[in-house]
């Protein structure tokens, strides 16, 4: 089969398209032809080294396909149908073995290109506003990235929810992307000061949480931005990881919360994995939310898709196509 290999960690570059043995369905896994790969900034971290893994190694963490082949142990599956997965590795590939507790059964509603878009994205965007801060009617929020894959969905759900989101974003088409999913007020970070716009959007009393997954170029102000007993909630490092933090900085500045989650962990049970895609693809299917697609690559030019993520420049998912 035809995959994308991680020889040595480092750029785009190191994407390389080659052949490979096609993998073979060990006990209680699944075999799954892929037909669309969703690429995620997680996949950016594997590829860099940032996240450490044995060389070489197919990279991707989210795909959906259909059922070619089955372990001895596997129930309640069948070949031919249809499903998607997300947090195991191996995607950027024609084939991947997939434990079959980890797989998503499609509804008819869900193709494939919808379901390798907003399985991991969507799903985090779920446990981030339900779960490690459950948003409310009410509730004042701060969403960097806000026209990208996550931050587009998490705006939508927010603002479902009844909160209040406050956008950051590079440029006026990704500020109009942000108000069409339900951000009451867009700051332009190109050309103002995020602290400041919140500070001013606030009237000095900051947001009860940031959802930040840029790190480094924004970590110290989003602790700015947030009221007493505010949480920052950092999910993602697409700027660099953050450096170390001394943790009085959090009692000087308001007796603030800080986690840094992954979705594996609100994941960990088959019922919470099972929950949360299904309360995401009911709410597509509802009209709640809305999925924009970027640009889908074929699987050759991976690279070229990494590339795009890392420029902050796509506007929705980034797909490929095997």
């Amino acid at each position: 089969m035809k995959a994308v290999r991680v020889h040595e960690t480092g750029g785009s570059d190191r994407l390389v398209y080659e052949e490979t043995p096609a993998p073979s369905p060990a006990t209680g896994q699944v075999l799954v032809r892929i037909r669309s790969i969703g690429v995620n900034f997680i996949d950016v971290y594997f590829r860099k080294g940032l996240y450490p893994a044995a060389v070489p190694f197919t990279p991707g963490m989210e795909a959906s396909g259909v059922v070619e082949g089955l372990g001895e142990g596997v129930a309640g599956i069948m070949p031919g149908g249809r499903v998607a997965y997300a947090m195991t590795p191996g995607s950027y590939a024609e084939y991947a073995a997939v434990d079959s507790d980890k797989l998503i059964t499609l509804p008819e509603s869900i193709d494939f290109e919808t379901a390798s878009s907003v399985l991991l994205q969507g799903m985090t965007a779920h446990y981030l506003t339900r779960s490690t801060f459950p948003l409310k009617k009410g509730s004042t929020l701060l969403v960097h990235a806000a026209a990208g894959g996550v931050g587009l969905l998490l705006t939508q759900i927010a603002a479902f929810l009844g909160a209040r989101v406050i956008a950051t974003v590079s440029t006026d088409e990704k500020a109009s992307l942000a108000r069409e999913a339900g951000a009451e007020h867009v700051i332009v970070y190109s050309r103002t000061d995020f602290e400041a716009g919140v500070k001013e959007i606030t009237g000095g009393t900051g947001v009860d949480v940031v959802f930040d997954s840029v790190g480094r170029d924004t970590f110290d102000r989003s602790l700015n931005c947030l009221k007493p007993r505010g949480t920052l909630v950092l999910f993602g490092q697409s700027s660099g990881p953050v450096p170390p933090v001394d943790p009085n900085i959090l009692n000087s500045k308001g007796s603030l919360f800080l986690t840094r989650p992954g979705l594996a962990h609100y994941t960990a049970t088959r019922a919470e994995l099972v929950q949360r895609a299904n309360d995401i693809f009911r709410w597509l299917a509802d009209g709640v939310l809305k999925l924009r697609i970027d640009r889908i690559f074929p699987l050759r030019d991976a690279s070229k898709a990494h590339d795009l993520l890392e420029s902050r420049n796509s506007r929705g998912k980034v797909l490929l196509r095997p």
